[in-house]
């Protein structure tokens, strides 16, 4: 290590003047070395000496030169062009000096009169009142003579923790007007004059932090900030407040797993999708459903993405918890109204989940015990601020949940399941960092004796991001998805068997990100994805079944798309965000497609030919043009409105005839006679931030139409059918709904309160009268639920006690009753009302929970927290299903409810 001289030029002035005279030329050559070799170099063949801190220098950064008849200055220039070093000639001293220029006279050209005579190195921690700040940091290279008044600071915002980069974080300079916001990749961007600013970084999550600066040219500086401790003071569920006004996308809501750890849930489950159920627009059909309706659409019309993989179920135990570790969850982010035109393939909404990071600094982690599962999630720093591994599991070990419930069915069952997760992620360097994620999960359970049922999902996601710039990014994402399920039937009898299903997902995506300019901001790219589906395989179990083997054919479909969307700032009041998606679907072979006779009902004896494919031959073609459009307008700081238009494709459905999506429901493709899907949306909302006690008030509507919506001939056979397109129906949906939202972010009391008035149509119309339902008019779907109303409060007593509740009103969905019996050619049948006609009874509950936090010491060997809770302390009665058996000569009705009785729970959790 060298010792760096600090010199004042005015005390030996005439100590440092320029040689007088002719200067002299120096050859020098070198190769593959790096600069202070160079150095050395130029000392060890020349009189000079140079002066410098070695800690300036990258050593790992290797150059070359050749050098002959060149002054030392013409070397240096070349040698140092790719620093932040000037450098300083007197006579046989060379002084390096980092980021500014020694002059040694006045500098009465520069525009800047006050411009320094001298220089002073800021390189000191100096102290104020406050205690130890950080030193001021030195940005860019100081060039003589120029005509530059501004210069461009940009840099990454960053979480101390994980290294993560975080969104929405604003970056301002003190006393200015000069603000920036990072983007998703954590960046920000603005220009400044050349001198001394002060940086500060602000957000309603983070520790601020500032940083005094001297900016001599373009420049970059980075900041890690730090997570508020106090959890409880945050914001459970947030519409994305920064981004709800600074972006255009109508619909848009985010969950912080971090923040729902206080909202009592069924047997103390810390579930960021369960809450996402308190959101006003997302539903489900009951309280046993694996699936979600958003805003009026269907199980299928969601996209569920972990880590831009596609998770097929995401629900464990009947869909009594989320089939994903919530401790491995950072966020979700859903988009139930406006959709990014980078997704694509569902009509309704797009839950984007995204995973943490590891800690790259130390181990940690974090877990928890409960009276149904137990989960750990461990943290393993793999290089030191650049790499990390996580990896979680959890599992039940305990079936008796199951034997409380009122239906003897499943009082005689038993279920178990668990889940697996590992993220690798690596900072490679400033430009490039990678990610891995692996998830496995597995449900096993039996309702009778004689069935065992199982299901999993399997994923696999790598992800590659490269920066070319500051403001040219791209991302390219390979992912791979796979939902199989298999039904085991074990009896004396001679009919026993082995069922199963699986479907596979491969997708590639290629996204860039450019800004071209403070008004437009550019996400384009390209992405294709493809399908495999095994849509059944019987085969006889043991030695003496007499079952007939079945194999379906299997089915495979390729989805590719291109996507541009910009984000264009008119003026300070109004954004637009403008995209455009081309989605184009091809249905491949092999396969056998049926051709049915034109004019009459589809059905096996109206085949006229059946058409054979080979493998990877087009089958039919679909595409469209999906236009996604928001608009924001700020009348002022607290109140702006959105409105929003989206045009979206299917080509993958759901068959379900159960009223609520199950885990043994099957995937089919469209092919030559399923139509694929698509939908319109309008939407618009009004937001506004009341100045009493920080509420947040915003109130969205919308209007939905969709053309091709399956749905099913009364008593049709979906499994194992060679001719399946024979029992299904195609026809129209509409929905309508607004929601409101209050909302309370932070203080002793925090919560929501949501309500949603919503409808929710189908019609199946058909010039036949087997293909029609309810005459082709216009009927309430499964999920119509007009009135639904929940409030999520917690209160916080002291810094470590606080109440919390949750209450659930919806109206009861619709079905189908018995009214009768008739007689037809001396058999006997059931007269039903018109499909949907009347409704079960309505729902609510209400659930309570204490939360008790451990101390709050810094140095203990890991932080606890405790959570009792009651769910459903009412004890209400609320109906999973209504059913009807004909007993004696009469219709008879029944009622099956899942949780009936009040339900305690004690969970406890902790983290190191």
């Amino acid at each position: 290590m060298r010792i760096f001289t600090i010199l004042l030029l005015f005390f030996g002035f005439n100590q440092i003047l320029h040689s007088q005279g002719e200067k002299k030329t120096i050859n020098l050559t070198f190769n593959n070395i790096n600069r202070v070799a160079v150095l050395e170099k130029i000392e060890a063949s020349t009189s000079y000496k140079f002066y410098f801190q070695d800690n300036w220098f990258d050593k790992n950064v290797l150059i070359s030169g050749d050098y002959q008849n060149k002054t030392i200055e013409e070397i240096l220039s070349k040698v140092l062009q790719d620093t932040e070093l000037n450098f300083y000639v007197s006579k046989n001293k060379i002084i390096l000096t980092k980021n500014s220029i020694i002059y040694d006279k006045f500098q009465n050209n520069k525009k800047d009169a006050n411009a320094p005579i001298f220089f002073q190195q800021y390189d000191s921690v100096k102290k104020d009142k406050s205690g130890t700040t950080a030193p001021i940091a030195l940005i860019g290279k100081e060039a003589v003579d120029s005509e530059v008044d501004l210069y461009t600071l940009s840099g990454h915002i960053t979480d101390l923790k994980d290294g993560k980069p975080l969104a929405d974080i604003n970056v301002k300079v003190k006393n200015t007007a000069i603000i920036s916001t990072t983007n998703a990749e954590g960046f920000y961007s603005f220009k400044l004059p050349t001198g001394l600013s002060t940086i500060e970084v602000e957000s309603l999550f983070y520790n601020s932090t500032s940083r005094k600066i001297m900016i001599y040219s373009n420049g970059t500086l980075d900041f890690s900030v730090i997570e508020k401790i106090n959890q409880l003071d945050e914001v459970l569920v947030k519409g994305k407040d920064n981004q709800n006004i600074r972006t255009a996308i109508t619909g848009v809501t985010t969950i912080e797993a971090e923040g729902v750890k206080t909202i009592p849930l069924v047997l103390g489950e810390r579930d960021v999708l369960k809450v996402a159920l308190t959101i006003p627009g997302i539903k489900t059909a009951g309280e046993g459903s694996s699936g979600f309706n958003v805003r009026g659409g269907k199980e299928d019309q969601n996209l569920v993405l972990l880590d831009n993989a596609t998770i097929y179920n995401p629900m464990h135990l009947f869909g009594f918890f989320s089939s994903i570790n919530p401790y491995t969850i950072n966020k979700v982010d859903i988009y139930k109204g406006g959709i990014p035109s980078e997704f694509g393939g569902r009509l309704s909404s797009v839950f984007d989940i995204v995973s943490k990071n590891g800690n790259t600094e130390k181990i940690s982690g974090e877990g928890g015990i409960g009276p149904v599962t137990s989960n750990l999630t461990l943290s393993v720093p793999v290089v030191k601020d650049k790499a990390s591994l996580l990896v979680g599991g959890r599992a039940t070990y305990s079936d008796w949940i199951l034997k409380t419930l009122d239906d003897e069915r499943l009082k005689n069952s038993h279920a178990s399941f668990y889940d697996l997760f590992a993220k690798y992620n690596h900072k490679i360097n400033k430009n490039n960092s990678v990610e891995g994620t692996g998830y496995y999960s597995k449900d096993s359970y039996t309702l009778t004796p004689d069935s065992l049922f199982k299901y999993s999902n399997r994923l696999v996601s790598l992800k590659w991001k490269h920066a070319f710039n500051e403001k040219n990014n791209s991302e390219f994402n390979v992912t791979n998805s796979e939902y199989k399920y298999s039904i085991k039937y074990q009896s004396i009898n001679p009919e026993s068997f082995l069922l199963k299903y699986k479907i596979n997902e491969s997708q590639a995506v290629l996204k860039f990100g450019s800004e071209l300019n403070a008004k437009h901001k550019l996400t384009y790219g390209v992405s294709t994805k493809l399908y495999k589906v095994n849509p059944g395989e019987l085969s006889p179990y043991g030695e003496t079944s007499i079952v007939t083997p079945i194999t379906i054919e299997n089915e495979k479909g390729l989805e590719s798309a291109a996507f541009l969307s910009d984000k264009f700032q008119i003026s300070e009041k109004i954004l637009l965000d403008i995209g455009a998606r081309y989605s184009y679907y091809m249905a491949l072979g092999p396969s056998t497609q049926n051709i049915y006779q034109e004019g009459v009902p589809k059905t096996p004896a109206t085949v006229i030919e059946q058409k054979t494919y080979g493998n990877n031959d087009v089958i039919t073609r679909n595409g469209g043009f999906e236009p996604r459009v928001g608009l924001r307008y700020i009348f002022n700081e607290s109140l702006f409105v959105k409105a929003g238009f989206d045009k979206n494709y299917q080509y993958i459905h759901l068959l379900t005839n159960n009223t609520t999506q199950a885990p043994t429901d099957t995937w089919k493709l469209s092919d030559l006679n399923v139509k694929p899907e698509s939908g319109l949306q309008y939407s618009l909302g009004i937001f506004k931030k009341l100045e009493y006690n920080d509420l947040e008030l915003s109130l969205e509507g919308y209007y939905k139409t969709s053309k091709n919506i399956l749905d099913y001939k009364v008593g049709s056979q979906l499994l194992l059918n060679q001719n399946l397109e024979t029992e299904l129906l195609q026809g129209d949906g509409k929905a309508y709904g607004i929601e409101f939202l209050l909302r309370k972010s932070i203080g002793r009391l925090n919560g929501w309160i949501g309500y949603t008035y919503s409808r929710s149509f189908i019609k199946l119309d058909s010039q036949f009268n087997d293909e029609k339902v309810n005459n082709g008019e216009y009927f309430p779907s499964n999920f119509d639920k007009p009135h639904d109303f929940s409030i999520v409060m917690n209160y916080k007593f002291t810094h470590r006690y606080s109440f919390s509740s949750n209450f659930v009103y919806q109206t009861g969905r619709p079905i189908t009753y018995p009214i009768g019996k008739y007689y037809y050619s001396g058999a006997e049948y059931t007269l039903y009302t018109d499909r949907n006609k009347f409704r079960i009874p309505d729902y609510y509950r209400l659930d309570i929970g204490l939360n008790i936090e451990g101390n709050h010491k810094i140095k203990k060997l890991a932080h606890s927290f405790w959570n009792i809770s009651i769910y459903n302390v009412l004890g209400r009665n609320n109906p999973y299903s209504v059913f009807f058996v004909t007993k004696d000569g009469q219709v008879k009705a029944y009622q099956t409810s899942i949780f009936a009785v009040p339900v305690p729970t004690i969970t406890y959790n902790f983290k190191f």
